[in-house]
């Protein structure tokens, strides 16, 4: 007994907790009150046209008995014309006549007409009547034949409280069945609408990390539920796009990191067994590079840590050109670089970020140029524009974005220079887009790689 009041608690509690049961609810209850306000208002309607109806019946009843008795003498008793109880008065109050359910009885009602009033109305409930009764009294004036003025009554029942309870009864039992209606109603098509929301909710159970490539089904409503599945399957592909770009890049990463570990293992192992101290210095030379390799690709992955998470960096006015010439002479010249500057090209950045996309940019024209490195700084509609030019072979048109995405470097750049990290790049555009810009790989006019960093102008205060 115990276990099935438990059960009948828990599924009234999951019933009235989901949006189904508390719809449901919501929706009876409202069909309750307005069928109670319609029940009221009916049985009011039917109560009044009840009680006008036996009022105009008793009203009837005695002006059709004032005409007999002011032309004629009214037979006792008064043949009945229907359920009205009549009877006819002396001015004395005594009764002249009567039908025959009223022989013997005193008057039916003691009120007095006002002087002047030639109709009254009295409600009575005599103790031998089954139901109290409406009266209606009509006073004659002058008769033909009886002295002095005459009074004709006419009564007639009631509706008493059984009746109404009868009309209240039926009046229930059809509001109870509409409002049991309208919740059936209510309760499957609720049901019914949300039954693609219990298909998302079983597919979204089933998607775990390794199986993010599933997408739930989108019912072709056109309204909430559609577009609720369309976004559902948008995050899932957004999700599913972030972590193979994870995969691949912990991948990328892991492989990036083997290498220098590998080549510093193997140079340590070999400075170790090797009798010859005269070559143990060339080995720690190069076990030093190794770990500033390492060095640079960690540093690399923690600036590319803090732009994902876009923490706001502090801005400055900067002038561009003046940018360009303080970094220029910081940087060995490994191949010539001449720079071509308009003074006066400022911009709101961070001067140290900004540095360090001329100094990726630069890096990577290095790499790959001939004999000339050309940097400008220049104003292009309301836009500060940095440009890299080298002479190199330039870059095909099917790579120029995938340079930009991490540790994707091309096969000559590994080539020509292993000391990169394969981050340069994918950074210099991330600050780029963080201050609101842009940063792109073209062919330049005579050959070799151009690079174009564009940021809007500081506006004038």
């Amino acid at each position: 007994m115990e276990s099935r009041l438990a059960g009948l608690r828990r599924l009234r509690t999951r019933m009235f907790s989901s949006v189904r049961g508390r719809a449901t609810l919501i929706a009876s209850g409202v069909t309750a009150l307005a069928l109670a306000l319609c029940l009221l208002l009916i049985w009011s309607i039917i109560r009044d046209s009840t009680t006008n109806r036996q009022v105009d019946k008793a009203a009837a009843a005695a002006r059709q008995l004032a005409a007999v008795a002011a032309l004629a003498r009214v037979p006792n008793p008064i043949p009945p014309t229907g359920s009205e109880l009549m009877q006819l008065l002396a001015a004395d109050g005594s009764v002249i006549a009567a039908t025959k359910p009223m022989q013997g009885r005193p008057p039916i009602s003691r009120k007095k007409p006002e002087p002047g009033e030639l109709r009254f109305d009295d409600a009575v409930c005599p103790a031998r009547l089954d139901r109290c009764q409406h009266v209606t009294g009509t006073v004659i004036l002058r008769s033909a034949v009886y002295k002095g003025p005459v009074t004709a009554l006419a009564a007639v029942p009631l509706s008493d409280i059984g009746d109404d309870l009868g009309v209240l009864a039926a009046l229930l039992l059809i509001f109870a069945a509409m409002t049991a209606i309208v919740a059936a109603a209510t309760w499957f098509a609720i049901g019914l609408a949300f039954h693609p929301v219990e298909a998302i909710r079983a597919e979204m159970a089933d998607i775990t990390a390794t199986a993010l490539d599933h997408r739930v089904p989108v019912p072709q409503t056109g309204g909430e539920l559609q577009r609720l599945a369309e976004t559902v399957n948008d995050t899932l592909r957004r999700l599913h796009n972030a972590t193979e770009h994870e995969h691949r890049f912990v991948s990328d990463a892991s492989h990036e990191l083997r290498n220098p570990i590998a080549g510093l293992q193997t140079r340590i192992e070999v400075a170790l067994t090797e009798p010859d101290d005269t070559q143990l210095r060339p080995a720690l030379e190069a076990a030093l590079r190794d770990t500033e390799r390492l060095s640079d690709i960690v540093e690399d992955l923690l600036e590319l840590s803090r732009l994902d998470l876009g923490a706001p960096t502090p801005l400055q006015r900067l002038d561009l050109g003046e940018l360009v010439e303080r970094e220029l002479p910081r940087r060995p010249e490994r191949v010539p670089i001449t720079a071509t500057l308009t003074p006066g090209v400022l911009v709101n950045a961070n001067p140290v970020r900004i540095a360090r996309v001329l100094g990726n940019l630069l890096a990577n024209a290095e790499r790959h140029a001939h004999s000339h490195i050309q940097v400008i700084v220049e104003r292009e509609g309301g836009e500060a524009v940095l440009e890299v030019i080298d002479d190199g072979a330039g870059i095909p048109a099917d790579a120029r974005e995938r340079i930009f995405e991490r540790f994707a470097r091309r096969s000559d750049a590994r080539r020509l220079d292993t000391g990169g990290t394969g981050l340069g790049l994918p950074i210099a555009r991330e600050i780029a887009h963080a201050h609101g810009g842009g940063l792109t790989a073209h062919d330049a006019p005579t050959g070799g790689a151009r690079f174009t960093l564009r940021i809007s102008l500081a506006i004038d205060p």
